[in-house]
Formats: C-alpha cells, structure tokens, sequence
C-alpha cells in the first residue's frame, strides 16, 4: 500500500480527519484523478448533486487605497488618476438601476480609503438597506474593520456595533491571501497579520456576524503555507462555527507588481479538492466563477466545490488583474451553466437557506 492509499483508507473512507502531513503527500503525490473523486466523495456526502448559486449584487465603493498589496491591479492611491469614490447618489443609481432584479444579497468592498469619513460607511449600509430592505448586506473585509478601527478611533467592537446597527449582517472573507508571516511580508507589507484578520473574524462570529474565508494560492507560496492556512482556518471553525463558506481565490497575474505566474488548472482543482478535505468543519467550498472562469468552475464541482457563487455585475477586483470571466451572469446562465456541469441548481441566500425558485 503506497502513502496516498493508506490516507486515503485512514482519513477519508473512514471519516477521520486529515492531518497536516497527510494532506501535504495528498496534495503532492495523489493523481489529480484520485484526489478530485475523494473531495467529490466528500462534497457528495454532504451536499447531494446540489450545487448552490445566489441572486447578488456587487459594490466595489471604491479603489483608492492606502495599502500596496504587491498582486493588486485594482487599488489606486488618493490623487492618482483612475481612483474613484462612489457617493450616496452614485450608489443609490446603481441599487435602482438593478430594482426589477429579485437580488438577495449585497456584497460591499473596498479599498481603505483616508479621505472617507467614518459615516460615510454607516450611511452606504443605510442606503442599502432602504433600498433593499430584503438582501442581506455582507460587507468589508477584516482588512477593513481593522482600517476603520485605526483610522477612526474606535475599539474592533465599536465598529462592528456600528455597522450591525446600520445593516451589516455578514462579512465578506477578503484580505487573508496567506497567513504566512514573510510570505505576506513578501506580497502585502502594509496589510494586518493573519493573527489579527483571525482576531477580527473570532470577535465578529462572537457578535453573531457570520463571514466566509478565503486563501490567495498561486503566487510565491508553498503547499505548506496553504496547509498551514488552512489549518488555521479550521482551528477557528472549531472554536466558533462562524464560517459559512470558503473560497480559494486564485492568483490573477496580470497589471500587478507581484507577476508570479499563476495557478493552472491541475493545480485549481487540487486546491478545490484539499481544501474541501481538509476544512471538514466549514460546509461550503465556492467554485468562484469570477476568478477562476466558467469551465474551470464547473470542474471544480466534481473535485469538491459546492457553490458556484452568484449574478455578481459588476465584478472589478479580480477583472483589474486580468480576469478573463465575464463580470457578471444573469440567473439563467447560472443554473444553465451548473446543469451543464451535472448538477442541480439551487438557489440560497447569503446563509446558505435554500430559496424557492418560480421561474425554473
């Protein structure tokens, strides 16, 4: 019996939970056909041939950002030509603009932007909210609690209290990339630790603010640091169930400092399996079409992925680093796109509730 046969009788036939090293010798030495069919198993033991997509709305408030992250295409700092900063009216026109559209969820992000004043965000989620008073708001990053924690004064507490109050209901799992110190020190300097975007997730899980997590992957660092980050995701799963759904966000190497070469499509749908393996406590894996593209999200179905993400329009974070999928779909292209995959389409809200769905 050969290393990955004997984890895979151990670990996953068997339901224990994969160590560290064992998922390092999966990741490196199992065939992408073996692995894909163990994370496959795994997402069909616990989500069927259901495959979940939501009716969202994008608001990238704006670009301009005090940050450099060395893989961001999309960031501009204050005065630089291309930065922008969406009023009220300006957000108020693209929420109408969609107002025919049975959209259920609003994900709001944004670059970390001193010129803003710290009601400038409590009045977006107001605005929001008045207009869509059904969509759950999932909005900022940990990256950005912690900028307005620091730029405004006020304790990581004051600010989710805040934003509770003026319509958040979940968070985004942007900012984590790879929790690795000098990695990060290598690819985003100026960004919080993983130490404290773990801090500010474990404090609002404790505020009953749910939020997804993500992992950057593709760019300088190792199997190891993916595990590791993993890992750390997972311990926070244990203590506070708080994580609604991960997402690996592959690397987009184009219009950035960083110009590593990005992941290909054996090495995405490795990351899909691993991680669906691994983070047995976190329900959802997302096939984030936006990054990674229409096809290969569709693979990744069938290698561990159980969420196909959403509508979206407008899109224009991974789209600014070279992203080749479209910036937005309409439902019916969602669910024509997961059926031809195989699968069924299911409609959910920002939580994962199943959501009736007339027109199909």
């Amino acid at each position: 019996m050969n290393n990955t046969d004997a984890i895979i009788k151990k670990h996953v036939q068997e339901g224990g939970r994969l160590t560290r090293d064992d998922a390092l010798i999966l990741a490196r030495e199992a065939s992408i056909h073996d692995l894909g069919n163990l994370g496959n198993a795994r997402r069909q033991a616990i989500h069927g041939n259901k495959a979940y997509y939501v009716y969202n709305q994008h608001l990238n408030y704006t670009n301009v950002c005090q940050n450099a992250c060395k893989f961001c295409a999309y960031s501009k700092r204050e005065g630089q030509p291309g930065g922008y900063v969406y009023s009220m009216d300006e957000i108020r026109k693209r929420l109408l603009s969609r107002i025919d559209e049975p959209i259920r969820e609003i994900h709001i992000v944004g670059g970390l932007n001193p010129g803003l004043t710290y009601d400038y965000f409590l009045n977006m989620l107001r605005t929001v909210h008045e207009i869509r008073p059904q969509a759950t708001i999932k909005a900022f990053t940990a990256v950005e609690i912690a900028f307005l924690s620091s730029t405004y004064h006020k304790s990581v507490a004051e600010v989710l209290a805040d934003l509770q109050e003026a319509g958040l209901e979940a968070m985004t799992g942007g900012g984590a990339e790879i929790f690795d110190t000098q990695l990060r020190q290598k690819i985003c300097p100026e960004k919080i630790s993983g130490s404290q975007w773990l801090d500010i997730h474990s404090q609002a899980h404790s505020e009953g603010i749910y939020s997804n997590c993500t992992m950057l992957f593709g760019h300088l660092e190792t199997w190891e640091n993916r595990i590791d980050h993993l890992q750390a995701l997972r311990e926070l799963q244990d203590s506070t169930g708080g994580f609604l759904c991960f997402i690996p966000l592959p690397y987009q190497p184009e219009n950035n400092e960083l110009k590593a070469k990005g992941p290909d499509g054996n090495d995405f749908l490795r990351t899909i399996a691993i991680s669906r393996l691994y983070l047995d406590n976190i329900p959802h894996i997302k096939a984030y079409w936006a990054y990674a593209g229409v096809k290969a999200a569709q693979l990744a179905l069938w290698a561990g992925a159980d969420d196909f993400d959403g509508t979206i329009v407008e899109e224009k974070i991974g789209h600014a680093a070279g992203s080749a999928s479209p910036s937005g779909l309409g439902e019916k292209q969602l669910r024509e796109y997961i059926t031809a995959a195989g699968f069924s389409p299911v409609q959910r809200d920002t939580f994962f509730r199943e959501i009736e769905n007339i027109s199909a």
